[in-house]
């Protein structure tokens, strides 16, 4: 089988099974609308005032830096379990990407975007 049919056929299922999915979604779920299931859930308490208010950018800030190291975790971690194998090209490369990180982690903690205010 060639490279480009295999391609084809890889896609054309994705396809499939994304409209299947979603036709399943569409065919077995409830049909009953009110005005009560298109209000916002927080543990049953209604809202007070309005819904759309801003956020500081502070929730923001934190959010993307935990993204940002929570993200080094998951390139850590394979190069992690077959760093015997790699030498010290891998090494020095893990290396360096852990001092961009440390130096952006400085960076932040710097401007003040760990501090909670």
């Amino acid at each position: 089988m060639s490279n480009l049919l295999l391609l084809l056929v890889v896609l054309l299922t994705a396809i499939a099974l994304v409209l299947a999915g979603w036709g399943m979604g569409v065919w077995i779920s409830p049909r009953s609308y009110n005005r009560l299931k298109e209000e916002a859930y927080e543990c049953g308490v209604p809202t007070r005032g309005r819904s759309w208010m801003q956020f500081k950018v502070g929730y923001y800030l934190f959010a993307i830096l935990f993204l940002m190291f929570d993200v080094e975790t998951v390139f850590l971690f394979p190069w992690a379990v077959i760093a015997g194998e790699l030498g010290f090209t891998a090494l020095w490369c893990v290396l360096f990407f852990l001092v961009v990180l440390t130096l952006g982690l400085a960076y932040a903690w710097k401007k003040g975007a760990l501090l909670w205010k």
